[in-house]
């Protein structure tokens, strides 16, 4: 009689894509940590926080990350190694920063794993935006000012993609209010862009429109950067960013209070003592959330 160990189940394990959210542990669903406590092997990407996982001490680890400008794992490598796990493993949790559905290449994971005969699954996360909505206490949309919200990434993988080229921007969307993901590097030139098509009545946006960048949300080391388009076209921001962290870059006139109210918070800073706000002190569930203000 044989008998079938976890590295040899008679059918394919189920691969779930979870979403880790923007990047605060305690900010995952229940339903993707309760997955990554009974997870066989875990695969995640380099923007989730190495205490998520914790959630996940009995699984193997496999870092998978992709970060712009640094060695990074071959997307056709990644579905390969989904598709081979599968055949040894029960449970297998592809961990993804923010929301698995959003810039996070799940569609081509997916196929891959539908075209070998294997089962997926894919648990929601909160993604960036909304994360940092959230930081800022700031609706992206507002009654008679926002009613469009636009989720924009000029960063282009080339990898199965004809005539790809990522060299040049992408047409802006004529939404209310955009936020920008991995778009640090070019800032200042989606900035200038806008004032240029708004002076041809392409663009809503103009260089008083309000503009706010955070870095690493919902994290110990969240940052924000408050300032106008003309302020980011100038390349003010340039030097603040951090480039070992994540940007988000929102623009539009829904921002325009949250702007006000940080330019009087950081009025009442530079009276202070101390620059820092410390929104309390939390522990593993509930994570400490710093931030800083230029």
């Amino acid at each position: 009689m044989i008998q079938l160990t976890k590295e040899q189940p008679n059918t394919p394990g189920k691969v779930y894509l979870v979403g880790a959210g923007p990047g605060a542990v305690d900010l995952i669903t229940v339903r993707g940590a309760k997955l990554l406590e009974k997870a066989d092997i875990v695969f995640f990407d380099a923007l989730v926080d190495p205490a998520m996982l914790e959630l996940c001490p009995q699984a193997i680890q496999v870092a998978v990350g992709k970060r712009c400008g640094k060695i990074s794992s071959a997307q056709q490598f990644i579905n390969k190694r989904l598709v081979d796990a599968a055949q040894k493993y029960q449970v297998i949790v592809r961990l993804k920063g923010g929301d698995p559905m959003l810039f996070g290449r799940a569609d081509e994971e997916i196929q891959a794993l539908k075209a070998a005969g294997i089962e997926v699954a894919v648990v929601p996360g909160i993604t960036a935006a909304l994360a940092g909505a959230a930081s800022i206490q700031q609706s992206l949309t507002l009654r008679g000012v926002s009613r469009s919200v636009a989720f924009v990434t000029l960063a282009q993988g080339t990898e199965n993609v004809p005539d790809a080229n990522p060299i040049s921007l992408m047409t802006n969307p004529s939404a209310d209010t955009l936020v920008y993901y991995m778009g640090r590097k070019d800032a200042a030139r989606i900035a200038k862009q806008l004032i240029e098509q708004s002076t041809q009545g392409l663009s809503k946006h103009h260089a008083a429109t309000p503009v706010q960048i955070l870095e690493a949300v919902s994290t110990l080391r969240e940052r924000q950067w408050t300032s106008t388009l003309a302020g980011l076209a100038e390349g003010k921001a340039d030097d603040w960013f951090d480039s070992s962290s994540p940007a988000l870059i929102m623009i539009g006139e829904a921002l325009r209070n949250a702007s006000l109210r940080n330019e009087s918070l950081r009025s009442e800073n530079l009276e202070g003592s101390s620059p820092e706000i410390d929104n309390g002190l939390q522990d593993r569930q509930i994570l400490t959330n710093s931030r800083r203000r230029a």
